[in-house]
C-alpha cells in the first residue's frame, strides 16, 4: 500500500490537531510512553495490531494511519483566521498591490498565464496545460457552495465593510459584490488551473513558492532569465478580479511536503480594516486547518483535504499532474463595459451586454482573445520545436455547459505572426517578401550596456525580426510584436513613416531566448529586457530598477533597438521601384507639360518653415519626434534652434530639454541649432525630449515644437 508521510511527524501532527498528549495517547492504548515516543521519533513503528487501536484513539479509519496522507478528521476544524487589528491603530484599506491592475479578466488572463508559464516543468519537455472555467452558480447549488466556505462566519465581516462602502473603494467593490448575490441569485466562480506546474512547493510560513502567494506581497520568486514576472504583483489580479475578495487554491506538488503531494489546500480574503463586534481587523482572513503551533491554536495553516471536500468547495482537479487551481470567487469583469458587444452577438442584448459585468458568455469570449492576442506565440511549434503552453476556456452554471471547452489556437487568432514564427522555426524564411504568404527574416542589433553606469557595451545581441503578410483575422494591422524569452507578446507597437502604398504586414521580433538560446548574449539581453518591463509588463523603457543596475540613459539602447526595427521594417514593406524609363515614354505622349518661368530668388536671409511632423511617445515615456522643414529660395537660410513644449490652457509652456537631436537630411545640428545645406529646399531632423525634464507624466500631456530663429530665445 503506498504511504505518504513518515509515521512519526503524522503522528506527532494529529496528536496536536486533537489535543492529545503523547501520555495521554500511551494511556489510551495501554502502552509506555516512551514506546509512543519511539514512534515520534521514528526510533520505531508500532505493530500492525497496534494501527487499528491508534486509529480508533485518533477517531479515524485504519487506512488514513496506513497511508497517511491525509490528517485525520477528529482534528481541529475548518475555521476562518482574521489577522487582529494593529496595537498601534494603523488601518490597511485595502491591498495596494491590488490597485496595480484594473478588475479586468483580460488582465486576469495575461497575469495567470505568464505565472503558469514560468512555473512550468521543463524536465519532459511537455507545455504548461491551463484551464480557465467560469462557472456560475444558482439555487441549491449556491447555498451548498456558501456552506462549504462557511459563509455565515464570513457574512458579519462583509457586513462590517459595507458599512463603510461609502467612504472607501474596496468597500464599494466588496458591497456590490453581496449585494448582486443576494439580489440576482447567482455567483460567479472562475476557476485557473494549470498542469505540469511545480505547484505551491514549500512550507506554510517558510520561504517558498507557496508562502510567496499565500502568506506575503511583493516576493517573487521566480527562477531563470526567461522569466515573465519579477515584481510579485501579478497574484494581485487574482483577488483584484474577486468582488468579494476572496480566492480557494487547491495544488498539486511537484515536490512532496510533509510527505504528500495533492489537495493542498487553503483560501485567502482580502477586505479593507473593519470591526466586528467591538473588535478590530487588519485585513486579510485565511481559510483553512488551525495551527496548534499558532498561539492558542488560532492562525490556520493549508490542509490536506479529502476528494469529497475538494469537490464541495469546485476545486477538483482533473488528473494528478503537479499545478495549481486558483477559485475566484465571485468573479467581475469591470473592464468589459468598454468594450461593448461584438457585432453578431446574438446571445447577450446590447442593454444587458452593456451593464452585466458577470455575464459569463462575454468573459469566455474575452479570455480568448486575450490569451489569443498575448500567448499566441507560445502557443506556437514548428520544426521539431513544441509550443510552451496549451490553453483554453469554458463555461457553466450549476455544472451543465453553456459555452463548451474551446482550445485557444493561435493560427485562427493570430493568423498571420503564427505563420511568420512556424516558417522560422521551419526554416521556411526569406530575404525579401516576393510572393504571397512568404515570412522574410532579419537580425537587428541589441547593444547592451555595461552594469553599474561604466561607460562602453559588453556586447551586442541579434534578434530576429520576421515580416510578413496582414489578415484580416490579424487585429491592428502594421504592428510589431516584441517577445522575449517566455514568448509571451511584451510590446505591440505601429511603425512610423511607413511608404504611401505599403500593403498591410505583421511583424515579430524576437529576442533574447526567444531568438534562440545560443544567440550571443541571449541571457544578458533576457536579464536586460526583463528589468526594463513595468509590473504590467507590457512595454520595453526607463524604470527603477533598470536605472540603478545600469544607467539613467540605459533604455536609450532599447530606443535604438526600436529605431534598427522600424528602419529593417520599412525596408522589407517597401514596394521595389521601377526603372527610370519604364512606363515613361508612353507618359510623356500622354501628357503635355507647360513649363512655367523660373521664380527670382529672394535676396537676403530666408527663414525655414516647420511643415511636417510625427510625434510619438517611446518605451521610456519620452516624446519621440521627426520633423520635415521646407527652406525657401534664397541667398542665405537662416539657422533654427528646435523647441519643444508642452501645451497648457494657461500660463507660460514649460519647455523640455532634448536628450537627442541628430540630423537626418540636408542639415547638420551644431550646438542645438540646426544648419542647413546651401541650395537644398527640405531638411529632415530627428528628435527624442529628456524624460528627466517632463513635469508631468507624457501621456497626460500634448506636445508643441517650434522652430525659433538664433539662440531659441
Amino acid at each position: 500500500m503506498e504511504t505518504g508521510e513518515e509515521f512519526g511527524p503524522w503522528l506527532a501532527r494529529q496528536l496536536k490537531l486533537a489535543g492529545k498528549t503523547q501520555a495521554e495517547l500511551a494511556e489510551e492504548l495501554g502502552l509506555t510512553r516512551a514506546a509512543v515516543s519511539a514512534w515520534i521519533t521514528g526510533r520505531s513503528t508500532p505493530r500492525p495490531t497496534v494501527m487499528a487501536d491508534i486509529a480508533k484513539a485518533l477517531g479515524t479509519d485504519l487506512s488514513t494511519v496506513h497511508t497517511r496522507t491525509t490528517d485525520t478528521q477528529s482534528g481541529l476544524p475548518l475555521t476562518w483566521y482574521h489577522r487582529p487589528g494593529y496595537p498601534d491603530g494603523g488601518r490597511d484599506l485595502g491591498n495596494a498591490a491590488a490597485f496595480a491592475f484594473d478588475a479586468d479578466v483580460q488582465v486576469l488572463a495575461r497575469e495567470t498565464c505568464q505565472n503558469s508559464l514560468d512555473e512550468r516543468l521543463t524536465d519532459n519537455g511537455r507545455p504548461v496545460r491551463v484551464r480557465y472555467t467560469l462557472h456560475e452558480l444558482t439555487g441549491e447549488a449556491l447555498d451548498a457552495f456558501r456552506d462549504a466556505i462557511l459563509w455565515n462566519e464570513l457574512f458579519p465581516h462583509y457586513s462590517a465593510v459595507s458599512e463603510i462602502a461609502g467612504h472607501q473603494k474596496v468597500g464599494r467593490v466588496v458591497d456590490a459584490g453581496v449585494r448582486d448575490m443576494y439580489e440576482k441569485g447567482r455567483l460567479v466562480l472562475l476557476r485557473v488551473d494549470d498542469y505540469n506546474a511545480s505547484g505551491l512547493t514549500g512550507d506554510d510560513y517558510a520561504d517558498g513558492k507557496f508562502a510567496a502567494v499565500v502568506r506575503r506581497q511583493l516576493e517573487s520568486l521566480k527562477s531563470g532569465t526567461a522569466a515573465g514576472g519579477s515584481y510579485g504583483l501579478g497574484k494581485a489580479t487574482l483577488w483584484a478580479t474577486s468582488a468579494l475578495g476572496l480566492v480557494l487554491i487547491n495544488s498539486t506538488l511537484s515536490e512532496p511536503h510533509e510527505g504528500r503531494t495533492e489537495r493542498r489546500v487553503i483560501g485567502r480574503l482580502e477586505l479593507p480594516w473593519r470591526e466586528v463586534d467591538g473588535k478590530p481587523y487588519a485585513g486579510p482572513a485565511w481559510f483553512g486547518r488551525p495551527d496548534p503551533d499558532s498561539p492558542g491554536a488560532e492562525v490556520v495553516r493549508s490542509w490536506w483535504a479529502d476528494e469529497e471536500t475538494v469537490a464541495r468547495l469546485h476545486l477538483t482537479r482533473d488528473s494528478d499532474e503537479p499545478g495549481t487551481s486558483f477559485l475566484i470567487v465571485g468573479a467581475h469583469d469591470v473592464a468589459s463595459l468598454e468594450g461593448g458587444v461584438s457585432e453578431g452577438d446574438d446571445e447577450i442584448t446590447e442593454e444587458e451586454g452593456s451593464e452585466d459585468t458577470r455575464d459569463i458568455r462575454r468573459m469566455h469570449r474575452r479570455l480568448v482573445e486575450a490569451l489569443g492576442r498575448d500567448f499566441w506565440a507560445a502557443m506556437t511549434g514548428g520544426g521539431g520545436r513544441l509550443p510552451l503552453l496549451e490553453v483554453s476556456v469554458r463555461a457553466l452554471r450549476n455544472g451543465e455547459e453553456v459555452v463548451p471547452e474551446q482550445q485557444v489556437d493561435p493560427s485562427v487568432e493570430q493568423p498571420s505572426r503564427t505563420r511568420a514564427l512556424r516558417a522560422y522555426y521551419e526554416g521556411a524564411t526569406v530575404d525579401r517578401l516576393t510572393e504571397a504568404g512568404q515570412v522574410a527574416a532579419r537580425t537587428v542589433p541589441l547593444k547592451l550596456p555595461l552594469q553599474g553606469g561604466a561607460r562602453g557595451t559588453l556586447g551586442t545581441h541579434q534578434a530576429v525580426l520576421l515580416v510578413t503578410e496582414a489578415e484580416d483575422r490579424d487585429g491592428t494591422k502594421n504592428q510589431v510584436h516584441s517577445l522575449r524569452g517566455n514568448r509571451m507578446t511584451v510590446r505591440k507597437a505601429g511603425v512610423p513613416r511607413l511608404p504611401v502604398g505599403t500593403n498591410p504586414f505583421q511583424a515579430v521580433l524576437l529576442v533574447g531566448e526567444a531568438a534562440g538560446e545560443s544567440a550571443p548574449f541571449a541571457q544578458e539581453a533576457e536579464e536586460f529586457l526583463r528589468a526594463a518591463e513595468p509590473p504590467e509588463h507590457d512595454r520595453w523603457g526607463q524604470t527603477e530598477e533598470l536605472t540603478l543596475r545600469w544607467s539613467p540613459s540605459a533604455y536609450r539602447r532599447i530606443s535604438m533597438l526600436t529605431s534598427e526595427v522600424n528602419n529593417a521594417v520599412r525596408d522589407l514593406v517597401a514596394r521595389p521601384r521601377r526603372g527610370n524609363q519604364e512606363g515613361g515614354e508612353a507618359l510623356r505622349k500622354a501628357l503635355t507639360v507647360r513649363k512655367r518661368p523660373k521664380a527670382k530668388a529672394p535676396s537676403g536671409p530666408v527663414i525655414p518653415v516647420l511643415e511636417g511632423l510625427e510625434a510619438t511617445i517611446g518605451d521610456g515615456g519620452e516624446w519621440q519626434i521627426t520633423a520635415e522643414v521646407s527652406i525657401p529660395k534664397g541667398d542665405e537660410v537662416v539657422p533654427m534652434v528646435p523647441i519643444a513644449q508642452l501645451d497648457v490652457r494657461s500660463g507660460g509652456r514649460p519647455r523640455l530639454d532634448w536628450a537627442e537631436l541628430v540630423a537626418v537630411e540636408g542639415c547638420e545640428v551644431q550646438d542645438g541649432t540646426l544648419r542647413f545645406t546651401p541650395g537644398i529646399r527640405r531638411a529632415t531632423f530627428r528628435g527624442a525630449t529628456d524624460i528627466t525634464s517632463h513635469p508631468v507624466r507624457t501621456s497626460l500631456t500634448r506636445l508643441v515644437l517650434e522652430l525659433r530663429a538664433g539662440k531659441g530665445e
